[in-house]
């Protein structure tokens, strides 16, 4: 098991309510910020025992913001842990309060799960996402339940949603005006898919290149 495993099958602390799987999917992606300063926003602090969690596997250095709708959460702040209080799926709330926080190294959208919230975060919250930052949300299941606004096939929700982010993210190479280099263009790095998550990774690029090197066979 990873570090964050171990953490979470002998905690004793705050309770965490994470699906199994998500586990090697952090370390996979978060492995490369343990130990240095970095900022690290999870929407969706519950019981707060997975801010614990991140502030123990990140280290001193890091600072973590955990984001909730429920004010009874702001109880849960600590040292290295500090709380914002808002909904996320109020652009007005974002816009607010964006450009008072620190420019974000991770962000985890683990919030309220409906289509509107998924979107209206990341379209507030990506752009500001640091420039070699990591994009995660989880809960994706939910584009397939109707209860969060979602259903299979469906063109709202989150998972149609992100398909198109694929397409920008190869627009470089489109003949097509319909679909022309954007800033997720330019920003995104790879978009990596796992049983409900997605992970966004970001690195500034520019149009690829081919080259060739060596000799000719014939």
């Amino acid at each position: 098991m990873g570090k964050l495993r171990d953490y979470f099958e002998s905690n004793n602390g705050r309770s965490i309510h994470k699906w199994i799987h998500y586990f090697d999917i952090y370390e996979r992606h978060f492995e490369r910020f343990v130990g240095r300063d970095v900022n690290i926003l999870e929407i969706g602090v519950g019981h707060g025992g997975s801010l614990q969690m991140w502030k123990h596997y990140f280290g001193d250095k890091a600072t973590i913001f955990g984001l909730d709708i429920d004010p009874l959460c702001k109880s849960l702040e600590e040292e290295q842990v500090n709380i914002i209080i808002g909904d996320q799926g109020d652009r007005s709330f974002w816009n607010i309060t964006k450009n008072s926080l620190p420019k974000f190294d991770i962000i985890i959208d683990d919030g309220g799960h409906h289509m509107d919230q998924q979107k209206i975060t990341f379209e507030e919250m990506f752009p500001v996402l640091s420039s070699h930052g990591v994009y995660l949300i989880e809960d994706l299941h939910t584009s397939y339940l109707e209860e969060y606004g979602g259903g299979f096939g469906k063109s709202d929700n989150f998972i149609e949603y992100s398909k198109k982010l694929i397409d920008n993210l190869n627009a470089w190479y489109s003949r097509d005006p319909q679909l022309s280099v954007n800033q997720f263009t330019t920003s995104a790095w790879s978009m990596s898919y796992y049983d409900s998550v997605l992970v966004i990774e970001k690195r500034p690029r520019e149009q690829s290149h081919a080259r060739i090197t060596g000799n000719p066979s014939w």
